[in-house]
């Protein structure tokens, strides 16, 4: 199998999961969304909390040059953690929602 499309495949089985969980509390939904063409994934918190509107993303993930670029991690384990325990070598995912100044520090890729 093409690494990209392993890439692919591991992503939307992992978003597939989360996607899947339950909310303890309030109204609340979640949606995933999938450009497999432009390479997006995007996992969405929707609904009511205490007559409030809740809309944001819980985790967006790109593959760039054929990495993957964590874009927003919201979940407590951490997505990139998933990743890596699917077989996605550490080298291979950047994480963007923190600055190149801290990534240098990591064990994932800075770009």
């Amino acid at each position: 199998m093409d690494t990209l499309d392993n890439y692919r495949r591991i992503i939307q089985k992992i978003l597939t999961e989360y996607s899947q969980l339950p909310y303890a509390y309030g109204e609340l939904e979640r949606q995933l969304i999938i450009d497999q063409t432009a390479n997006h994934y995007l996992l969405l918190t929707l609904g009511w909390e205490n007559n409030q509107r809740v809309h944001g993303c819980l985790v967006h993930i790109d593959i760039i040059n054929d990495k993957i670029w964590i874009q927003r991690d919201g979940t407590e384990y951490g997505i990139a953690n998933k990743l890596v325990n699917a077989g996605i070598p550490k080298n291979q995912i950047v994480l963007a929602f923190q600055s190149a100044d801290i990534r240098q520090y990591t064990e994932f890729a800075v770009t």
